[in-house]
């Protein structure tokens, strides 16, 4: 299991050691159809924003639209990656998708960044789906159990360092979920009511965001629900697409028998 980085001509080139500061190489090249993608990072966090689009707070109906960003954390447990099985808890009958453009924090970290700063403190970014259990967001009043859950992260399947190099502008990018070909969600990321450099800005106030930090910038309306047996396919704009598959979740314990 190491990083590498995906040329133009679609081999892999694996690095030494972790991608942030000076790249170096091993010399290792590979197919990418001979490679299987992981998450691309392992946040210490993921921070997530809610109600961030104007037309998903009018589908969600519990309100009017945040005068500050909402914020709410997602912890390093529920990250998975590409084909990565999203497993619903037993019992649950009300999960939704929620396709996410994923901000992953560079080297230098972000603590007390100006919205100007921010932009410096951005590594790249990549796709995140923000899967929600509905009737749990309700019920409990916060949303860590909702969205905390084992697999409800999944992210991939790559990280794009730099996205003026294919003419492309984080502040527009073109967004879409599907579930089983069907499409669900779409929308641009010109349409975040609080934009990346004041997301990052508000949340470093607040918490450091570390390297490989992740920031999901909240969701487009069309969210809905997925069970077992489906795929769910996440696109986003010169990000590629993540795929992830939906099981029910096993029983299995850690604990072992007795001591």
């Amino acid at each position: 299991m190491s990083f590498g980085v995906l040329d133009g001509d679609g081999q892999v080139a694996q690095i030494d050691g972790h991608p942030f500061g000076q790249i170096s190489f091993t010399g290792a090249r590979y197919a990418r159809a001979d490679v299987r993608l992981l998450s691309p990072i392992l946040p210490s966090k993921v921070v997530g924003v809610g109600k961030n689009y104007a037309e998903h707070v009018q589908e969600m109906n519990t309100g009017d639209a945040p005068t500050q960003p909402l914020l709410f954390l997602k912890p390093s447990t529920s990250v998975i990656g590409p084909g990565d099985a999203i497993r619903i808890p037993h019992g649950s009958t009300n999960v939704h998708h929620e396709v996410e453009l994923a901000v992953v924090i560079g080297a230098r970290g972000a603590r007390n960044v100006t919205p100007e700063q921010a932009p410096g403190s951005v590594f790249g970014y990549t796709i995140g789906n923000d899967v929600t259990e509905r009737d749990m967001q309700k019920s409990d009043g916060q949303w860590t159990r909702a969205k905390g859950f084992d697999s409800f992260c999944p992210l991939g399947p790559w990280i794009e360092t730099d996205l003026a190099a294919l003419g492309k502008d984080p502040a527009d990018l073109e967004i879409s979920c599907a579930v089983d070909g069907e499409p669900r969600q779409s929308g641009r990321t010109s349409q975040l009511l609080f934009g990346i450099p004041t997301l990052i800005s508000y949340i470093s106030q607040i918490m450091t965001l570390l390297p490989g930090d992740v920031v999901l910038t909240g969701t487009p309306s069309g969210v809905g629900p997925i069970r077992p047996g489906q795929r769910v396919e996440c696109t986003i704009e010169a990000l590629g697409a993540l795929s992830n598959v939906v099981t029910e979740a096993d029983a299995v314990s850690t604990a072992g028998g007795p001591r």
